[in-house]
């Protein structure tokens, strides 16, 4: 897979999570949050297992041990991502958990160069920072009071950075994507259920009220998507996949107009065209700057 290809199914992933966005808020009008991570991994684990097993079939060697003690620590991460975004969805609004979550932008470049001593390309840092820009516009260009939801919705997008470093890493290093993404779905699973049965009430009414939401953020949002995102980023940096990642904003407020009858002010199609921007440049500044051969004819 090329880097544009990886870049384009890293955007095909954020259109997924866009319009899962809806599911995840609406879902918890019958259930809890942490029920809800629980149960949509669940469904992602069974999507993700018969490619998991046609890709260990495969395999020229079995999986290390520090690559699954990376899948682990890479489902612990997404885990505690998705349950700091969920649980802020209940004191914060829609437009705001939007925005916040998407300061993985600016996150993970600066998370790559703390935690791995690697610098990116130059041009993440400006595209970034107006992905963000771009974000809040499309959000409404203004955040109210900051709520404990805010706080730990900023917290979620310190831990997505975390996240898609971590995919960058041990999918790149073990070369089983389809066996990281089962792993951490199934840690998801596994935490979120008992974490759900400890601490949220359960009934099979409030389930089945919630089914359509699990099964589309099962299936799509957490299982194509996740996949997509660890397939694509063995081919890319995660600044760059955090870049195209956030396009999910784009989507989210595009399935808006679409789905819900909601509208897009001037000021959010100019922030369309801002994360626009910012994804065209993360994808052609490195090749318009790379440095050519000239394939000079050879002297007589």
């Amino acid at each position: 897979m090329t880097r544009v290809q990886a870049n384009l199914l890293l955007l095909l992933a954020g259109a997924i999570w866009g319009a899962g966005f809806i599911a995840q808020s609406t879902a918890m009008k019958s259930l809890g949050p942490v029920w809800f991570i629980g149960l949509r991994f669940a469904v992602a684990t069974l999507v993700a297992l018969p490619f998991a097993l046609w890709e260990k079939a495969r395999a020229a060697s079995p999986l290390r041990r520090s690559d699954l003690a990376g899948f682990v620590l890479t489902g612990i991460a997404l885990f505690a991502a998705a349950a700091f975004q969920q649980v802020g969805l209940l004191t914060t609004t829609v437009t705001n958990s939007g925005f916040l979550t998407g300061l993985y932008v600016v996150f993970t470049p600066i998370l790559t160069v703390l935690l791995l001593r690697r610098r990116p390309h130059w041009i993440v840092w400006p595209a970034a920072f107006m992905a963000s820009f771009g974000i809040f516009l499309l959000s409404g260009g203004t955040l109210a009071a900051l709520t404990l939801g805010d706080m730990l919705t900023i917290f979620c997008a310190v831990l997505w950075s975390v996240q898609m470093i971590c995919v960058g890493v041990f999918s790149g290093r073990s070369g089983r994507p389809l066996a990281l993404s089962l792993v951490q779905f199934l840690v998801c699973a596994v935490v979120g259920c008992g974490a759900g049965l400890l601490f949220e009430p359960v009934s099979l009414a409030a389930i089945s009220g919630a089914l359509p939401e699990i099964l589309y953020a099962g299936l799509f949002s957490s299982g194509v998507a996740f996949i997509f995102q660890n397939v694509a980023q063995r081919y890319t940096t995660a600044p760059q996949a955090a870049i195209f990642l956030s396009s999910e904003a784009l989507f989210a407020a595009l399935f808006g107009v679409l789905l819900l009858g909601e509208t897009i002010s001037p000021a959010g199609y100019a922030g369309c065209a801002i994360i626009f921007l910012a994804m065209l440049a993360v994808e052609l500044v490195p090749e318009l700057l790379r440095p050519r051969r000239a394939d000079l004819p050879a002297e007589a």
